[in-house]
């Protein structure tokens, strides 16, 4: 299906590469002109403390579930942020903290999950971008691998977790425009669709053509979905384990990163604008991917989409390329490189530091200065986002999707969620209940998953373990088998741990612009409370109020409500869009009107 060119391909990936990692190395040269920064192994880490295809799948219920699932586990770690501001201000991996509370054996075995979990994401972001670059343009997939992280390797060794905060924002804008762009050719202006009451009409004929197993009447436009359920609770528990959150150090890195002051606003409105993305993006390129297959204008006609594709994430370039040809596809390949490269470089900067504090400062160098940090940093970041691009070939050579990673990843890592969290907000969780919760939870886990494909199967193979039940089956026992572990054996005996130790801890460098905003402890109680109250009550709304009842009901959408769930989708989008894009410019407009100004800063006068 490729409908541009090999050159496009290689312009996009190596093109936008170079232009970031340009624009990291002007901004430093800026920064120390003008604002008086200096690279710090603190300023490197901690940035100075201041598509799948569920829409095509499970109709209108798939982008709910995973918009939701998802969503909430960026909600519920806005507890996590303002307990690591409270018990280890200066930390610079979550992993410091399990270290000095437990010691080296459970620091070494939470090591491995962490490692695990940024091998998973980013195998994943790689899978999916380079198969959607080589989809539209042709270029070979082992080239797309490599070429995708280095641009990310570049502009992350030099400008550290800064970098990826700036890119972050650029990327995050573009994709936002892109996403409403699409919003407005699907139900607006597009021949082939135009208005949500002919969306209804064409999923109305699909779903007569090819229903949906589970669903009510077998339709796209229910929440009554039986399989799409089973994704939610399979997607519930594989977010918490990496995509996006609990073991996954790039989000206790931006926590840590953040101000006291910022952290508890930051996750939940970052939250709820992310909640826009999968489901206004899903319910617009994934629902016209089913709508389209009986359109001469679709790639496959008269065929319909492989199954194969379908896990490969590739019903969004299918459907903007039946929409808008080859200006669909650059539009969806420039999407695609800006979603996998921010979140490529969180995870290299992620990995980064655990390498650097714990491994190297912590087992090799204990007394290493901050040019040392900063040294093995970059060492850390060329050899990790080199050795990704060999694990995703390997990992499509033996067929291994996108998709299967995606369900088989809670599997993996939740059994780490509970004695994580715990470690932060649960003084009685004792050594011995984190170590055999994490392990025990993983024997379960793949114990469960393999015997369940088995049984349900006849057969253990890469198909029939990628089947719905089986991955269900896996994530629910890896995390709930963990948490009746962890919390049973420490309450025998419990611990009451004070977090002195965590609380002493120092940054590594002197300078002044790695000492933390000072709040006091009032302050950070209060948005404690307030965290356990909004993500709470934020994620019952919406994995329990809002889709349970429609699940139960059976019901299938009229036109008229459909139209207004799309309208609801838009005017979600809209909103993020507008948080996302001016909200950091003026948060930042001090810093930019120095910049502008080309000001010294204070320290150099």
């Amino acid at each position: 299906m490729a409908v541009l060119s090999q050159a496009v391909g290689y312009l996009i990936v190596i093109g936008f590469g170079v232009f970031f990692s340009g624009g990291m190395i002007l901004l430093s040269l800026f920064e120390r002109k003008y604002l008086g920064q200096t690279e710090t192994s603190e300023s490197f880490s901690t940035a100075n403390r201041a598509l799948k295809s569920v829409a095509y799948d499970y109709g209108v219920a798939g982008p709910f579930w995973y918009a939701s699932g998802a969503t909430i586990q960026v909600l519920l770690f806005t507890i996590l942020a303002i307990e690591i501001k409270k018990k280890a201000p200066n930390c610079h991996t979550f992993l410091e903290i399990i270290y000095l509370r437990y010691g080296s054996t459970t620091h070494l075995i939470f090591l491995f999950f962490a490692l695990l979990t940024n091998m998973v994401v980013t195998a994943m972001l790689l899978l999916g971008g380079a198969g959607v670059v080589s989809t539209l343009t042709g270029m070979s997939v082992e080239a797309a691998s490599f070429l995708i992280p280095i641009g990310v390797i570049a502009y992350v060794t030099f400008g550290g977790l800064k970098a990826t905060f700036i890119t972050d924002y650029i990327h995050t804008a573009v994709l936002f425009i892109i996403i409403m762009f699409f919003g407005f050719v699907v139900y607006a202006v597009s021949p082939l669709i135009g208005s949500p009451s002919n969306m209804f009409d064409l999923l109305t004929a699909a779903a007569e053509k090819n229903p949906i197993d589970g669903n009510a009447g077998g339709s796209f436009l229910t929440l009554s979905s039986t399989q799409a359920l089973i994704f939610g609770v399979i997607n519930i528990v594989g977010n918490f384990g990496s995509e996006p959150v609990f073991v996954d150090q790039a989000y206790f890195q931006r926590a840590i990163a953040a101000s006291p002051t910022s952290a508890l606003p930051g996750y939940l409105i970052g939250g709820l604008c992310w909640f826009a993305i999968p489901f206004f993006l899903a319910s617009t390129l994934g629902l016209a991917c089913a709508a389209l297959e009986s359109n001469p204008a679709f790639p496959y006609y008269p065929s319909r989409i492989s199954p194969a594709d379908v896990s490969a994430g590739l019903t969004a370039p299918t459907a903007a390329t039946a929409l808008l040809g080859s200006n669909g596809a650059v539009a969806i390949l420039i999407l695609v490189f800006m979603a996998v490269t921010s979140a490529a470089s969180a995870e290299l900067i992620a990995v980064s530091s655990l390498f650097t504090y714990d491994v190297y400062k912590t087992y090799f160098k204990p007394n290493a200065s901050g040019s040392d940090l900063i040294k093995f940093s970059h060492i850390a970041v060329v050899s990790f986002g080199c050795f990704m691009g060999i694990l995703a070939i390997i990992l499509k050579a033996i067929g291994i999707s996108l998709g299967y990673l995606y369900l088989l990843m809670g599997i993996l890592t939740a059994p780490a969620v509970m004695p994580i969290a715990l470690t932060l907000i649960w003084k009685k969780q004792t050594k011995v209940g984190a170590i055999c919760g994490a392990i025990g939870g993983l024997v379960l886990g793949v114990t469960a998953w393999l015997v369940t494909a088995s049984q349900y199967y006849g057969e253990i193979n890469l198909d029939t373990t990628g089947g719905n039940y089986p991955m269900l089956a896996g994530n629910l026992a890896s995390l709930v088998f963990s948490s009746i572990i962890t919390i049973s054996i420490s309450l025998v005996k419990p611990d009451d741990y004070d977090w002195k130790e965590t609380k002493a801890m120092m940054p590594v460098d002197s300078l002044p612009d790695a000492v933390p905003e000072a709040v006091d402890e009032v302050s950070l109680s209060k948005a404690s409370k307030f965290a356990y109250a909004a993500s709470v009550v934020l994620t019952v709304v919406l994995i329990l109020l809002w889709p349970i009842p429609m699940y139960l009901s059976n019901y299938v959408f009229t036109k008229g409500f459909f139209t207004g769930w799309i309208a609801f989708g838009f005017l979600w989008a809209a909103i993020a869009a507008v948080t996302v894009i001016f909200l950091p410019l003026i948060e930042a407009r001090q810093m930019l009107l120095q910049l502008l100004a080309g000001k010294k800063a204070a320290a150099e006068k």
